[in-house]
């Protein structure tokens, strides 16, 4: 019952969203076509539902073959493959609008573990992988809220990216992942894409630990 609520759910709400910000979404397009030297969309292979691979859609904010330049696969703070445009959208979250489509296809979910390349899909543990590979991906998600500003948590870090991902980011964001698994209800997706929106409004405002109290936390990380 709780799929099939769900699943409705994105259904109608993602109509419910591109309808709204159609104009939004119109101009970013041209705006993309004109400054950007017409790309305009970004697509790529991420791990999904069952180990499925489909393609995230967003907007594109970096350079073109970002990922063959110094800095790979990971995006810090004021990174120079990051455009002008794509830097406001990426801190407005705008570049993330295409995947509305996504969800209206139904290989990704608005609540949901964020879908990851293949490379960081096997940092997690194999008992984190097996749970994310029995969720939906989604738009946003408790490890999203959590680490609502992740570009400048890895930029200041002590270690490389990487090896920050893979000894500190991961292993906590598995256990948000793992709350989630344990506690998911359709009250507990709606509860999460209510704080998604107020954080995308006042990003520095932390109540998801008062809101969710049983939520696991981290010795590393003071939120």
């Amino acid at each position: 019952m709780y799929l099939f609520f769900k699943r409705i759910f994105d259904l109608f709400f993602s109509c419910f969203l591109i309808l709204l910000f159609s104009s939004i979404i119109i101009v970013i397009i041209l705006v993309l076509l004109f400054f950007n030297k017409g790309d305009v969309f970004f697509a790529q292979e991420r791990v999904g539902y069952k180990n499925k691979m489909f393609r995230i859609i967003k907007f594109s904010s970096m350079l073109r073959n970002s990922k063959d330049l110094p800095g790979g696969t990971i995006t810090l703070r004021n990174d120079p493959r990051v455009s002008k445009i794509g830097k406001f959208l990426r801190i407005t979250k705008l570049n993330e609008l295409p995947q509305l489509f996504n969800v209206l296809i139904g290989n990704m979910s608005f609540v949901g573990p964020r879908p990851l390349l293949t490379e960081g899909f096997s940092w997690y543990s194999d008992d984190v992988k097996d749970i994310i590979l029995n969720l939906k991906p989604g738009i946003t998600g408790i490890s999203s809220i959590v680490f609502r500003d992740e570009e400048k948590i890895v930029t200041e870090a002590s270690v490389g990216p990487e090896e920050f991902y893979k000894s500190r980011i991961f292993p906590y964001k598995g256990q948000l992942e793992k709350w989630y698994f344990e506690n998911k209800t359709f009250s507990l997706d709606l509860m999460i894409l209510f704080i998604t929106g107020i954080k995308v409004i006042v990003p520095r405002i932390n109540f998801e630990f008062r809101l969710f109290a049983s939520i696991p936390k981290s010795e590393y990380f003071k939120f």
